[in-house]
């Protein structure tokens, strides 16, 4: 009885742990998504946001990681003013981050592996935002007026957070609070 309970609790706190590792993510990537916003031709903006997206899949696993991937971006939308963005923003990121996290897992969470991941996620970021660009403006040409700055934005949130998770995987301590990296 006593060892059900140790373990009742143990799977308590993992679980709290897990949660509130989730709402960080989701508040670090609201503030890297609103710290530097460079207006795109489509009306949207580039950020920084896609590197903690992807930082936190391979930290936090898919399901984690998508809720957090999701929801800070699409708040970052809502209170900058984008709101028409935020139902894109949430699936497009959460699908980033659930597709990362489930690639690095079946790769072998190899090093090398982050880059085919966040090239992947990344690809999903830009082709979703050309589409919903599409969809708002009635237009699939004008939805593609956004790659450029998309494939910019992806470029570099595909390098920061594999530098980011390479470096964070080194260290013992973030392994062992980190099982998924």
């Amino acid at each position: 009885m006593e060892k059900t309970m140790e373990n009742n609790t143990a799977a308590s706190h993992e679980r709290t742990k897990l949660l509130v590792m989730t709402a960080l993510f989701a508040a670090l990537s609201y503030v890297a998504t609103r710290v530097l916003m460079v207006p795109s031709p489509t009306g949207g903006y580039m950020n920084l946001g896609d590197a903690v997206v992807l930082l936190g899949a391979y930290l936090l696993g898919p399901v984690y990681g998508a809720v957090a991937g999701g929801i800070g971006p699409a708040l970052a939308d809502l209170l900058s003013g984008y709101a028409v963005y935020v139902p894109g923003t949430l699936v497009i990121k959460a699908l980033m981050a659930l597709t990362a996290a489930l690639l690095y897992r079946a790769l072998g969470k190899k090093n090398w592996a982050m880059v085919v991941c966040g090239a992947a996620a990344e690809a999903i970021m830009v082709v979703g935002y050309c589409l919903y660009d599409g969809v708002l403006s009635g237009s699939l040409a004008a939805g593609a007026a956004g790659i450029p700055s998309n494939l910019t934005q992806a470029a570099f949130g595909l390098v920061v957070s594999t530098l980011l998770a390479m470096a964070l995987k080194k260290n013992g301590y973030v392994r062992s609070q980190f099982p998924q990296l």
